[in-house]
C-alpha cells in the first residue's frame, strides 16, 4: 500500500499539490479579511446538513434543500459580489502573494509609540478608539474610513485624534506595524446588559469585539479611563504600564504571517516525515 502511493507521488504531483494547496490556502486568507466567512460557514453547515439528510434518507428535508440549490447558485455570486470584486483586485495588484512581517524591534517601537500615545491622550481626556486587528480581517470596517497605510508614530494617532479633527469621532485600525484606515464606523453592540454609562466608543468597541478576535483600546473622552476590549469583554481602568503587558502578552508572537507561511508549514511536515 505505501509503495504504491508513493509511486504515485511524483515531483509533478507533490508541485501540482501544493500550487493547488497553496491557492486555496491563499483563497481562504482572503475570505477572512472580510465578513464573508460568516456566509461561508453558513453554507458549509447546508452541506452537511444535505449530507445527513441523504444518508438517513430524510425525504423532507432532502426536498426542501434540493429546491434551495438553484437559489443558491443565482444568491451566491450576488452575495458575494463586493468579496469577489476585492479578491480579484488584490489578485491584480499583486498582494495575493505576499503580507507583510513584523520584527522583533519594530513590533517593540510600535507598542511604545501607542503606549505614548494613549499615555498623552488619556492625561488630556480625549476620546480614542483603537483597533489592532488579528486574526480576523477588518478590511469592510476600513473602507468605511479613511485609508491611511502610515508608520505608527504618537504624534500621528494624537492628530488623528484630536477633537477638532475630522477622523476623531470613528475607530482607527492598525493592521501589522501599519495604521491602516481611520475615521471607521465600527458596529454597535446590541447586549442589553451593557452598563448605561458607557458611550458609543465603548458599545462600538464590544460591538466590533462580538464579530472579530480584535484587540481593542478605548480612552473615555468624559473620564479618560482607559479600556481594553476582545472577545466580548471589557478591561477597564488600566494604567500605560499594565496595558504594555498585555499588548506585549496578546501579540508576543506578531499575527500577521508571511507570504510562505503555508509552503514553510509543508516543508516542516515533509521533513519531519
Amino acid at each position: 500500500m505505501f509503495d504504491r502511493i508513493m509511486d504515485f507521488i511524483t515531483i509533478r504531483n507533490a508541485v501540482d499539490i501544493v500550487i493547488v494547496s497553496y491557492v486555496f490556502y491563499k483563497m481562504m486568507m482572503m475570505i477572512r479579511q472580510t465578513r464573508a466567512i460568516q456566509l461561508l460557514k453558513g453554507v458549509l453547515v447546508l452541506l452537511v446538513v444535505a449530507f445527513i439528510s441523504n444518508e438517513m434518507q430524510l425525504q423532507t428535508v432532502s426536498w426542501l434543500l434540493s429546491q434551495l440549490q438553484t437559489v443558491l447558485i443565482v444568491a451566491l455570486p450576488i452575495v458575494f459580489q463586493p468579496e469577489l470584486r476585492k479578491a480579484l483586485e488584490r489578485l491584480g495588484q499583486g498582494s495575493i502573494f505576499g503580507h507583510q512581517v513584523i520584527d522583533r524591534a519594530t513590533f517593540e517601537r510600535m507598542v511604545e509609540e501607542i503606549i505614548r500615545a494613549v499615555r498623552i491622550m488619556a492625561k488630556n481626556q480625549v476620546g480614542v478608539l483603537l483597533v489592532l486587528e488579528r486574526e480576523t480581517g477588518l478590511s469592510d470596517y476600513g473602507d468605511t474610513g479613511v485609508l491611511v497605510n502610515a508608520d505608527i508614530s504618537c504624534e500621528l494617532l494624537e492628530n488623528i485624534f484630536f477633537p477638532k479633527a475630522s477622523l476623531h469621532d470613528g475607530a482607527t485600525i492598525i493592521r501589522g506595524d501599519k495604521i491602516y484606515a481611520a475615521g471607521c464606523f465600527l458596529p454597535l453592540s446590541e447586549n442589553p446588559n451593557i452598563s448605561k454609562s458607557l458611550g458609543t466608543r465603548h458599545r462600538a468597541a464590544l460591538g466590533l469585539s462580538e464579530q472579530s478576535d480584535a484587540f481593542i483600546i478605548v480612552v473615555s473622552e468624559e473620564t479618560g479611563v482607559i479600556s481594553v476590549v476582545e472577545e466580548g469583554r471589557m478591561t477597564r481602568y488600566l494604567s500605560d504600564s499594565t496595558l504594555r503587558d498585555m499588548l506585549l502578552e496578546r501579540f508576543q508572537t506578531p499575527r500577521n504571517a508571511n507570504a510562505f507561511s503555508f509552503l514553510s508549514f509543508v516543508h516542516k511536515s515533509i521533513k519531519k516525515k
